[in-house]
């Protein structure tokens, strides 16, 4: 597969005092949020592919550097989640100027259930509502569900020994459902039927493992449903890939180990298969003449993300490139590009 040039990156000045830890844009790609260790999380509209320096806005509150940040579904407003090292979860909320007054952030809901850094939060898929799950240091897990009386609801359980690192929702679709024909009992002029759809999301911890979190209405509680074991260092991130309905699942996963996996499930009563990508076979190479063994990338995997149609996947390594990964027609994930940062 020919590979493909990536254009110019274009530098944004945020005027951050410290490193910066995480970069978000919004659903519609017009705003850009960013959060550092210099405790404050900055918040930029984007135009013409470049942040606005003049509209920014800093929130601050945290105590500690600041993790990482996500934005909700805009059908729940302009909406903001950010996680600290001081145990913290924050969720702001940015209000429109009344008259004479200016519009600004403010902050809606402190969650301070977690007894040590809060690394990863993420908001599940809008169909399920607005909640919001978060990975801590103390080994636990917590879901933060926004209720219709204004209340948030919090369910807090063990996750992984050590440490959780990351957290990141499954598509809200059942696998499959694309192609599987629906009952067909709609009266015309009806709604048809909704499609079913499942509240589920994997986490990543320090005990080398991923597990998979299911939620069970009966019991109003989350349970492990599966463990996926294949790392043999802290798992640092994991991506759950978007899904518009076909069988087949994916799930990435980076470690501390200096490996990524792609973790496939063909149908959902199928198990996982797990594949290592291969930095060493592929045409674009993303070590840039350093020897790594063949499986290995040449420094710790810090993330994976995919893009919005679940085909491409992005990689960050501690080398300071990010390379992008598609799979081919036989099923060899292949490097397709390579951007150094």
């Amino acid at each position: 597969m020919p590979s493909t040039t990536a254009g110019e990156p274009i530098p944004i000045e945020t005027s951050h005092e410290d490193m910066i830890h995480d970069a978000q844009l919004d659903y519609y790609g017009k705003r850009l949020a960013t959060c550092s260790s210099d405790r404050t999380v900055k918040v930029f509209d984007v135009v013409g592919g470049e942040a606005q320096r003049s509209t920014g806005h800093t929130l601050k509150g945290h105590t500690g550097p600041v993790w990482q940040v996500a934005w909700a579904h805009p059908k729940f407003g302009q909406i903001l989640a950010s996680c600290s090292y001081d145990g913290k979860v924050f969720i702001w909320k940015e209000q429109q100027g009344q008259g004479a007054s200016p519009g600004g952030w403010t902050k809606i809901k402190e969650h301070t259930l977690h007894k040590a850094s809060v690394n990863s939060v993420s908001w599940a898929p809008h169909e399920l509502g607005a909640i919001l799950a978060c990975a801590s240091s103390d080994g636990t897990i917590s879901v933060l569900t926004f209720k219709n009386d204004g209340n948030w609801d919090a369910a807090v359980f063990e996750g992984h020994a050590i440490g959780c690192n990351a957290v990141s929702w499954a598509p809200a679709v059942q696998p499959g459902s694309l192609i599987v024909p629906q009952p067909s009992n709609t009266v015309p002029g009806q709604q048809p039927t909704a499609v079913q759809s499942v509240k589920r999301f994997a986490s990543a911890g320090c005990d080398n493992l991923v597990k998979i979190w299911g939620f069970r209405e009966e019991t109003q509680a989350w349970v492990p449903e599966e463990v996926l074991e294949g790392h043999t260092d802290w798992v640092r991130d994991v991506a759950w890939a978007p899904n518009i309905g076909l069988p087949r699942s994916y799930i990435a996963t980076a470690s501390q180990d200096k490996t990524v996996l792609i973790w496939t499930k063909d149908t959902p009563t199928s198990p996982w298969v797990k594949t290592a990508l291969d930095p060493s076979a592929s045409s674009v190479s993303p070590t840039g003449g350093a020897s790594a063994p063949a499986g290995k990338f040449p420094d710790v995997v810090w993330r994976v993300s995919w893009s919005l149609a679940g085909n491409i996947l992005a990689v960050s390594c501690g080398d300071g490139k990010v390379t992008l990964w598609k799979e081919n027609l036989k099923g060899v994930w292949e490097c397709v590009s390579d951007m150094t940062s």
